[in-house]
């Protein structure tokens, strides 16, 4: 049968060995502010515990839960989002099946015809939001949770379903209107503290009845596995509150057991702010105007560790045994999602513990990993994440620790690479690597028929080699002849690769065309048809992988690269602007790929095509994640079904985040700043900054902030090594221009590239820089 990435078609229906007891963590004071901050007039006294008076705003469904200590204020904030379906008209107006069938990606194109940034909002409402409209009778042996909780410490999460329950406490125990999830489809969800992975929904049972619900995972608790869970459940009548009920992770066994007092609810509250806080204080800070995709950022970051048994050990998805089971744990894109988000926002503690577990754990001396499907795309990324760990991290020590392992992953490689050179010359693959882009292929009954020369294969060959290569003396300065073995290969292959390329194009296409390997003429749609019919597998399965790495590695001349941007999207290759799960057409469904799908995006940025960039990371955000609470979907339909959570698609936005702001090039001693930040932030007023991100040359932080006619900076080089050259894009609203432009008191002049005032200058030795600029 024709092949998505979707492991739902192919794997339906877990426990992992109990690791030793984690110790209660010590839980250290949560980041406050003055108390005469904090709004607390007309707000309802809760509880008191240890010195401290907790009050909520209950006017308001997203009032504030606010704990007052003398001058001290913790305020925990609430922004719950709609979870059901009450946008009109659907699908932008288009029918969905034009939308499955229809070889160009039509929402798309309607989101951008009108030229600018595409509006957020506009894109919020393409497409019913995920998971609204699922069917539990439909998802074979596959629980119909929604979301889970969890902490570092614990080797299990415990997971949420609509109406608030978990596998041990039942809100409808208190409440009889929560039975079940039928009756509770008009709800709103979201996260308390904007970020944190505690649970708030308000279910909404008649038009004067509604039902406040939080879930968070006991932070102080030492099981091994278990997760206990604290919950509090509201009824509101009219508007106000009529009756709680608190509970801590089972049923009331009275007198042994018995419901929570209120003030030991809101103590495991204030410790789970402490806690959380602390586990993330190590991100760069980032300050933007669109708050909650800003705290998309830092919330992707506490679901890895609490996905993470103790935070370290690999796991793709949760509580369902086709992605929490162990075959799953050595997966590579586990890895590199993790390791190169987590650089990019300066967690390096959490990316040497990553490091570290992979190599010691799930890779042999020969280089080999203990995983089921080895994919040769993903060591070359591997090798790129190693030098960009020692570039930003300067951590020696580790990568040397590793060294022979490393060495063995790129010999992985060359094996690959020599055997692609003893093809006869006539061989459309010559010179390309064979092997497995997908995982999943091996397990199929004949895997040799994805054993082919994927341009991926050879793309991140080139990419990981030459990366490796730049930092291999510093590792291992006795085998200098490995770098330059490497570096003469990534050449060689990158001269063969686009030259095979180019000889593959279909020209007799609109837009032209380049298929998954060499040597086929077919589009993938076209190839998935003829497959059907014949009843057979598909070479041309996991298409979407072979664009995205190919794009990603960032080896291709951009006409090149152009061209195989515009295959994709014009024959069925995206879904709303993100790389879709790309399958058979059909009358039904158009999916996004939350994972994998980021190097596409990369490349939309290195090509200056901003608006799709900034399109991929909106239809992203809202339609790749369920609203509220952000669990993203490995494969998201358009259609309001419940996707699948894997963590390297919850990883994805705080990437694309963080390059629209900061952005190396591969290969040249350049960085972008500002490269793609929407339009509508300047025109705010409000700030835009990031603190400490990291780069090759340390780490450097950027604000800019939009006067009423001005536009003022700041760059500062914490490091002592610079760019050569630093770009700064200035994405002023449109129609705007710059008047007058000068950097540390010098008048500059700025270009104009991709539709906005560029800055290019040399910073030499000097470490700061202040931008002011007058617009007209």
């Amino acid at each position: 049968m024709p092949l998505s990435f979707d492991r739902r078609s192919f794997l339906k229906g877990s426990t992992i060995a109990a690791m030793g007891a984690a110790a209660a963590p010590a839980i250290a004071a949560p980041v406050v502010s003055a108390a005469k901050d904090a709004t607390i007039t007309g707000h309802a006294k809760l509880a008191e515990f240890d010195g401290w008076t907790v009050y909520e705003d209950q006017m308001r469904r997203d009032g504030a839960i606010t704990f007052v200590k003398g001058d001290q204020a913790l305020v925990v904030s609430k922004r719950p989002e709609a979870c059901f379906d009450d946008i009109e008209p659907k699908w932008l107006g288009l029918a969905l099946k034009d939308i499955c069938l229809a070889d160009a990606d039509l929402l798309a194109d309607k989101l951008l015809k009108g030229g600018g940034d595409p509006d957020p909002e506009e894109v919020r409402r393409a497409a019913p939001p995920a998971g609204w409209n699922f069917k539990a009778d439909e998802l074979g042996t596959r629980m119909a949770w929604t979301n889970f909780v969890g902490t570092r410490q614990q080797g299990d999460t415990m997971p949420v379903f609509p109406n608030g329950r978990t596998r041990g406490y039942r809100p409808e125990h208190a409440f009889p209107d929560l039975k079940g999830d039928d009756g509770v489809k008009k709800r709103w969800e979201g996260l308390l503290g904007g970020w944190m992975p505690a649970i708030h929904k308000i279910i909404e049972v008649s038009p004067t009845r509604y039902y406040d619900l939080l879930i968070f995972a006991d932070v102080k608790a030492p099981d091994a596995l278990l997760v206990q869970t604290w919950h509090r459940t509201i009824q509101y009548d009219n508007g106000k509150p009529v009756k709680t009920s608190f509970g801590y992770s089972y049923a009331p066994f009275p007198p042994r057991r018995v419901e929570p007092e209120a003030a030991d609810f809101y103590k495991g509250l204030f410790d789970f702010s402490a806690y959380w806080q602390n586990e993330v204080r190590d991100q760069s800070a980032l300050t933007i105007p669109d708050k909650a995709l800003g705290d998309m950022v830092t919330h992707a970051f506490a679901k890895e560790l609490i996905t993470r048994p103790q935070g370290v050990y690999p796991k793709y998805g949760v509580v369902d045994r086709d992605y929490f089971g162990p075959e799953y744990d050595g997966f590579q894109d586990i890895l590199t999602s993790s390791l190169y988000a987590n650089l990019e926002w300066g967690r390096f503690d959490q990316a040497k513990r990553v490091l570290d577990n992979y190599f010691n754990d799930f890779t042999a001396p020969d280089g080999m990993i203990n995983m089921r499907g080895p994919e040769v795309p993903q060591f070359g990324l591997t090798l790129s994440l190693l030098a960009r760990y020692l570039n930003y991290t300067g951590d020696l020590a580790t990568v040397r620790a590793h060294a022979s392992k490393i060495a063995s992953t790129a010999a992985t490689l060359t094996e690959l690479h020599d055997l692609s050179l003893q093809k006869p010359a006539a061989d459309a693959g010559f010179g390309l690597l064979d092997g497995w882009s997908e995982s999943d292929a091996c397990l199929h009954p004949d895997p040799s028929v994805w054993w082919k020369p994927y341009w991926n294969n050879s793309a991140f060959a080139v990419r990981g080699w030459r990366d490796i290569a730049r930092v291999w003396p510093l590792i291992a300065p006795d085998q200098a002849a490995l770098a330059k073995d490497w570096n003469a290969r990534a050449d060689t292959l990158q001269v063969q690769l686009v030259k095979t390329m180019r000889a593959n194009v279909r020209q007799d296409l609109s837009p032209t065309y380049l298929a998954v390997l060499p040597g086929t003429k077919l589009t993938h749609r076209e190839a998935y048809a003829e497959a059907k019919a014949k009843k057979q597998s598909s070479e041309h399965g996991w298409a979407h992988r072979v664009y995205a790495e190919m794009l990603h590695a960032d080896v291709l001349p951009d006409d090149l690269a152009q061209t195989v941007i515009n295959g994709v999207r014009g024959h069925g290759g995206t879904c709303i602007g993100v790389v879709a799960n790309i399958a058979p057409a059909n009358e039904t469904h158009r999916d996004q790929l939350g994972f994998i799908s980021y190097g596409y995006a990369q490349q939309l940025l290195r090509s200056d095509r901003i608006e799709e960039y900034l399109l991929f990371l909106h239809s992203h955000r809202y339609h790749s994640h369920t609203p509220g609470t952000w669990v993203a979907g490995e494969v998201t339909g358009i259609d309001g079904d419940l996707p699948l959570y894997c963590i390297p698609a919850q990883l994805t936005i705080p990437k694309l985040v963080r390059w629209l702001l900061v952005f190396e090039a591969s290969d040249s001693e350049t960085l972008h700043l500002g490269k793609a930040i929407p339009r509508d932030w300047i025109a705010s007023g409000e700030p835009i900054a990031i603190q400490g991100a990291p780069t090759r040359w340390g780490r450097v932080d950027l604000s800019l902030q939009g006067g009423k006619k001005s536009l003022n900076g700041e760059i500062i080089f914490h490091g002592q090594s610079r760019p050569q050259e630093v770009r700064l894009r200035l994405r002023l609203p449109i129609g705007e221009r710059l008047s007058r432009l000068t950097l540390n008191g010098k008048l500059v002049k700025a270009t104009q590239e991709a539709g906005a005032e560029t800055l290019i200058f040399t910073p030499g030795s000097v470490s700061r820089f202040t931008l002011h600029a007058e617009r007209v």
